[in-house]
């Protein structure tokens, strides 16, 4: 079970992180625990001070500071080597951390298509990286690996990452695509989304103009029966004033 440990205490610590709960790493917290480590040593450099020291001092005591991600299932750890080679794993099933003393990270003969965003700018340690035998899709979501290997020097890592997908880019090196080649790849999604936007937008277009008429033709009816209601009720009364003008002469015939 994740452990708990509330921050809180003086009163610019109250205003700023009391009541915030900071997970302890264990397997069940390991995707959001760097998450809320950098967050909250962000706090306390905002605070500054005596209350800044005290929420890092809280944070030491409590071994949250300094403690490093455990080895992700289904990954082999030993002596800052991360061995994730041949596990099947998937962009969607890529453990999102990984031990902050990892030297050597093994990623190749999997099903990768990309990497998340900023996963290997956190491990300032690293040294080595495998990244072959996956099937990289060179699309957008291909950017943030291409920037990475672009500031990298080892040659042979950069000749063993190139693409599988799409069938015009197949075989190029990641490192060496230009922006107008992936940015033609997403021209697809782009123009679905903006089909789809417009065939909904014409929908709600057809679906108001249908309720402005709905509306049109009540008024016009209510209006209707409104007028019909009102020439009934002065026909009744114009009877009704007649006749009884008509007995009224009777009863004056009589008496005269």
């Amino acid at each position: 079970m994740c452990r708990r440990v509330i921050v809180g205490g003086g009163a610019k610590v109250k205003m700023a992180a009391q009541g915030l709960i900071v997970h302890a790493q264990s397997p069940l917290c390991a995707k959001g625990f760097v998450e809320w480590r950098v967050f909250v040593l962000q706090v306390a450099s905002v605070m500054g001070g005596a209350g800044g020291a005290f929420v890092t001092s809280l944070l030491f005591c409590s071994g949250l500071i300094g403690a490093e991600a455990r080895c992700p299932a289904p990954c082999y750890c030993k002596e800052g080597v991360v061995d994730c080679s041949g596990r099947g794993l998937a962009t969607a099933t890529l453990p999102s951390a990984f031990p902050g003393g990892t030297v050597e990270l093994r990623l190749h003969d999997n099903h990768l298509t990309a990497l998340p965003v900023g996963l290997l700018e956190s491990l300032s340690g690293l040294r080595r990286v495998s990244l072959h035998g996956n099937p990289w899709s060179c699309d957008c979501g291909i950017l943030y690996l291409r920037g990475w290997l672009a500031k990298q020097r080892n040659e042979g890592l950069l000749r063993n990452v190139s693409c599988s997908s799409p069938p015009a880019l197949r075989g190029r090196l990641v490192v060496y695509l230009v922006e107008e080649d992936l940015l033609s790849t997403c021209r697809y999604w782009i123009c679905d989304l903006a089909l789809a936007s417009q065939i909904s937008l014409a929908i709600f277009v057809v679906v108001q103009a249908l309720l402005l008429a709905s509306v049109i033709f009540f008024l016009r009816r209510f209006n209707r029966l409104c007028k019909e209601a009102r020439r009934t009720a002065e026909e009744s009364f114009t009877g009704d004033h007649a006749s009884g003008a008509n007995e009224y002469v009777m009863l004056k015939d009589r008496n005269t």
